[in-house]
């Protein structure tokens, strides 16, 4: 009896390790500066009543007060704290100890980006001007595997990424700011019409969110990447000081990413297979309240941000709150490492975090 029950035991050890499918994609998904503060507390207390920085104080806390941070957190992001915070990890509430931070000393978008995903604070990399990366980034290095060659895109909102990515050089497909997608269908060319007569409250360079995620959702129905990158900007309302649409942006931004996710649910060649990454770019002021809307090497807390993993191969740990210490530079790797490669470039790249089960 003891035998069989140890055989029984050992099959169904066995059928578990076996049941839970490898990563074969990994999307990877960015809020431009959204505040570790607003993701783990919801709702400043002192923001949403703040007339300075909301249209309509009155209907902000309607939509967005609750008494304690947890409830805050679930009104603003719902998806978060519901699916992924129960079946993934998310790391960074640094009220627990739980650090996660940028590396470079700039605290700006451009040297961010780059640090995410060549996993090197590149110090000659210094602020946001449109020149060609001269790093390798994860994603050109995944497009020269062969079974990932034209499997790897890029869909964002702020044109810069064009340069980020270096678009001429590493031949991934990139989507940035108002780019028109080159593929003849006829969803394709209502979007791409609509890019033309769409306002952009922020400028020719950052192309509407909506449409930023419309486009990337057709482009999986139609290519079936095995590596996506969509980047949101959640930024440029804090820049503006509207506390009040950066709130909606980032709720808007969390269900985008619920919708993704039960269309993946749907589709064979993502269910059970595929990976989210969330994290920003960098992070916000708040010791002085007036600095949320700014980020920079003068700014205090500008480099603490935060990250969270979500699929079926990642431990779900939940909100971690362990004490630890990681960098967004550890990102790079972590996405290769998911997919099975090791990341190797002419620059330095961080380790990767182990989140996966096995």
């Amino acid at each position: 009896m003891k035998k069989f029950f140890l055989l029984l035991l050992a099959f169904f050890y066995i059928t578990t390790c076996f049941s839970q499918s490898k990563t074969e994609n990994v999307i990877i998904i960015t809020f431009d500066g959204l505040r570790w503060q607003e993701l783990f507390g919801g709702a400043d207390s002192i923001l949403i009543r703040d007339k300075s920085f909301v249209d309509d104080t009155t209907e902000l806390i309607k939509k967005y007060w609750a008494a304690t941070p947890i409830e805050r957190r679930k009104i603003l992001l719902p998806f978060i704290w519901s699916n992924i915070a129960e079946q993934g990890q998310i790391h960074g509430n640094r009220n627990f100890g739980s650090m996660v931070n940028v590396k470079n000393s700039f605290r700006v978008s451009y040297p961010g980006y780059n640090e995410i995903f060549t996993g090197y604070p590149d110090p000659l990399i210094t602020g946001n001007d449109k020149n060609h990366n001269k790093n390798l980034t994860v994603l050109e290095y995944l497009n020269t595997q062969p079974a990932l060659k034209g499997k790897v895109a890029v869909f964002t909102s702020w044109d810069v990424f064009n340069f980020i990515f270096n678009g001429k050089r590493s031949g991934l497909p990139v989507s940035a700011g108002v780019d028109v997608v080159k593929i003849n269908t006829p969803r394709f060319s209502q979007l791409n019409e609509m890019q033309k007569t769409a306002f952009q409250p922020f400028g020719d360079g950052i192309r509407p969110d909506l449409l930023t995620y419309y486009l990337a959702k057709e482009y999986i129905k139609e290519k079936k990447p095995k590596v996506l990158y969509i980047g949101f900007d959640t930024d440029d309302w804090a820049h503006n000081g509207k506390y009040d649409y950066y709130l909606q942006s980032a709720t808007i931004t969390d269900s985008y990413i619920a919708d993704l996710w039960q269309m993946l649910q749907d589709m064979p060649e993502y269910k059970n297979k595929t990976t989210f990454i969330l994290t920003t770019d960098h992070g916000r002021g708040d010791a002085v309240k007036k600095e949320w809307t700014s980020h920079g090497k003068k700014i205090a807390g500008a480099d603490q941000t935060w990250m969270a993993f979500f699929g079926n191969s990642i431990r779900a740990l939940g909100e971690v709150k362990e004490k630890a210490q990681f960098y967004q530079a550890q990102i790079a790797q972590t996405i290769a490492q998911l997919l099975g490669y090791t990341f190797s470039a002419a620059h330095p790249v961080e380790p990767a975090i182990k989140i996966a089960n096995k």
